[in-house]
């Protein structure tokens, strides 16, 4: 049986496994993460084990929270006949984009534990379906 390669041919691509390769490098380097909601707040925490508060830059624009920074992980063993020295590095970024609600201007974040926390306000509402009165002055 012949099966179809990812880029549609029938013969496989030297493409396919290096986007193989890519997807896995992404797992690495894109930090696990989930969102959720209450009645009161939008919060986003994505895992960032080893990574130090420095190494992570926090930007929020137009509606969208971006999350970037860098992996840095050395490991170095040695024995009397032998030496180890592995290091691993890359630098990762993940964007969210808030519900209209959000009021981005209010976001925290905070780094516990391996676990960075981003923490978005929901806007009071405004009244009917979201509208908001706007006051007319007398010209």
């Amino acid at each position: 049986m012949v099966e179809k390669s990812q880029t549609g041919g029938f013969f496989p691509s030297l493409a396919d496994p290096l986007r193989q390769f890519g997807a896995r490098v992404h797992d690495w380097l894109a930090p696990a993460s989930d969102a959720s909601s209450d009645k009161d707040v939008y919060r986003i925490s994505m895992e960032l084990p080893g990574v130090a508060e420095e190494d992570v830059t926090l930007t929020v624009k137009d509606g969208v929270v971006t999350v970037a920074g860098e992996k840095k992980s050395s490991r170095e063993e040695k024995g009397d006949t032998w030496y180890f020295s592995e290091r691993q590095y890359g630098a990762f970024s993940r964007s969210f984009r808030l519900p209209a609600d959000a009021d981005d201007s209010k976001a925290e974040a905070a780094l516990r534990d391996g676990i960075l926390t981003v923490t978005v306000p929901k806007a009071p509402e405004t009244g009917p379906e979201g509208a908001r009165k706007i006051a007319i002055s007398k010209g």
